[in-house]
């Protein structure tokens, strides 16, 4: 695995998800390593990705309540352990549970393994509410992937919430995770 900056010399091959997200961030002037990868379906993969971009990939959750009618994404330091019961609490949203693949699809346009805050320049409505661990805004750079499982980019936390996230119409809500049994 490489470290590159910005988007990649050529987008052949890649889908049209990820090359979106390139374009976004490049239209906003937000600047943001890459590297390329095969889908990281472990935590070994993963902790290889994080030391290429030196920066704790944030575990990604695509989330629901039982009626399917709230949606939540929430960020959460990838070494956390996710406590169902410790989130609904804080939302006052009970029976929260992972949502369906075809809403992350439907709200997202992401699939299973690339879950991303990037999705949510595809939730025009605003349907998904974004949820952020108190621990991820405490770091200055944070990792996630561009709408695809085989890369991840780099970028800085300060670029996320005060550029890309007006530019989606969307807000967020700090939570408080212990994470702990």
């Amino acid at each position: 695995m490489e470290l590159y900056n910005g988007r990649p010399e050529s987008v052949e091959g890649r889908l049209p998800r990820e090359v979106r997200t390139y374009d976004f961030l490049d239209e906003l002037g937000i600047s943001y390593q890459r590297t390329d990868h095969e889908p990281a379906n472990n935590m070994e993969a993963c902790n290889e990705i994080d030391a290429v971009l030196g920066v704790l990939i944030c575990k990604n959750l695509f989330l629901c309540n039982r009626q399917k009618t709230n949606f939540y994404l929430l960020m959460m330091p990838g070494d956390k352990k996710f406590k169902t019961k410790e989130l609904s609490a804080q939302i006052n949203s009970a029976r929260l549970s992972f949502a369906d693949p075809g809403d992350m699809l439907k709200y997202l346009d992401i699939e299973p393994g690339a879950v991303s805050i990037m999705g949510l320049m595809n939730d025009k409505e605003h349907e998904v509410q974004l949820l952020i661990d108190e621990d991820v805004l405490k770091d200055t750079y944070l990792g996630c992937h561009p709408c695809v499982c085989t890369s991840s980019l780099k970028m800085k936390t300060e670029d996320v919430i005060k550029t890309f996230l007006p530019a989606t119409g969307h807000t967020y809500q700090t939570v408080h995770l212990v994470g702990e049994d």
